[in-house]
């Protein structure tokens, strides 16, 4: 299921495709085909947009009357839960390959919803460890005054301190309206940025929460004094980047190029690791049986290659799939979380996101 609303972007480089997610599942689909054919297993997909307001539960219950059994959301919180909720009854099973929400993974946990998109909290801590381990501790926080930059912010918060970073000062950057590329000249915001950022306390870093594409990719190099850049702009975290080619990602990006003519982005990848979730699963169990399918997913035995130099597995306690979070500037990748050094008892990927001690999540 795929939501109706896109956001509107500042760089028209950053506009997504029409098949944006789709095209990784895509692919993913044909990956497990390749694979199915010897094992006598076929695969396929149905790509469903919801019309504007619609309610999900609608195409959830569908989806059960024709007897699917795992769906990608690529759907806001409340209406992923919503879907999730109405789909548990009919024993539905969902990766969520988009909301990056982490009360998802918390206290509106469900047992139904497997988490392959990374948290913000995951994708905060991937940046901190990163400016922890080059010293960067002094931040200069800038949200937005939406609420997912909030709540983006709030997860810079938790990384600082659980990195050893000091928030110097925050400061909001209220969104006035307007359209991002016409109502604003190059010159007025050159001016602008600069008069924002001037008089701050001395800060290592420009930490920016703009996950509504308001003003962070105008912040680097017209900042008052020449400092860096990161989160919502400069060095930015995500589950992949079109740059990366480690570990083997060559192949895949040239795979997904040669099939869309287009780079594979964030969502691409994670569309494309849940349908291969499931075909890693059906493969090992050698069922189609869904219950099985999924308890494999969640279990210990369970573990994917997906070109990160590490297998990603599920956490038990809120189903979020682990993984390493890359940091691109735009052009290369330039480092990969978890960082040397930041150790644990169970996974070094674990030092990403909400630990076990940590949850308040509970699934029934």
């Amino acid at each position: 299921m795929v939501r109706p609303e896109t956001v509107e972007t500042i760089s028209l480089l950053d506009q997504p495709a029409a098949n944006n997610g789709t095209a990784g599942a895509q692919l993913a689909v044909r990956d497990n085909n390749t694979t199915g054919r010897f094992l006598d297993q076929s695969f396929s997909l149905e790509a469903m947009k919801l019309a504007d307001e619609a309610d999900p539960a609608t195409v959830v219950t569908q989806f059960a009357d024709r007897g699917v059994s795992f769906v990608l959301a690529d759907l806001p919180a409340q209406a992923l839960l919503r879907a999730a909720d109405v789909g548990r009854e009919r024993g539905l099973v969902f990766f969520n390959i988009a909301a990056t929400d982490d009360r998802l993974r918390q206290e509106d946990c469900r047992a139904n919803v497997i988490h392959v998109a990374p948290s913000r909290a995951m994708l905060a801590d991937g940046l901190g460890q990163y400016l922890a381990w080059k010293r960067w501790r002094r931040w200069l926080l800038v949200l937005g005054s939406h609420e997912p930059d909030k709540l983006y912010a709030a997860a810079f918060r938790r990384a600082a301190v659980r990195f050893g970073a000091k928030v110097v000062q925050e400061r909001v950057f209220e969104d006035t309206g307007g359209a991002r590329r016409t109502d604003t000249g190059l010159v007025q915001i050159q001016s602008q940025i600069a008069l924002f950022t001037q008089s701050a306390p001395a800060y290592d870093v420009l930490v920016a929460a703009d996950e509504s594409q308001v003003f962070a990719p105008y912040l680097p190099y017209r900042t008052s004094e020449p400092k860096l850049v990161a989160g919502s702009a400069g060095l930015v975290p995500s589950s992949w980047d079109a740059a990366h080619d480690q570990w083997g990602a060559i192949q895949l990006q040239n795979r997904f190029g040669r099939m869309f003519s287009r780079r594979m982005t964030a969502l691409d990848m994670q569309a494309w690791t849940a349908v291969r979730m499931v075909g890693e699963a059906v493969g090992r169990t050698q069922s189609t049986d869904a219950a099985k399918t999924f308890a494999y997913i969640k279990s210990a035995d369970f573990a994917l290659a997906a070109f990160k130099g590490r297998k990603l597995t599920v956490r038990d306690w809120d189903l979020q799939l682990r993984q390493p979070i890359l940091l691109g500037d735009g052009r290369i990748v330039v480092s990969v979380s978890p960082q040397e050094g930041f150790l644990h008892q169970y996974s070094e990927l674990d030092t990403l996101g909400f630990d076990r001690p940590e949850t308040q999540c509970h699934l029934q």
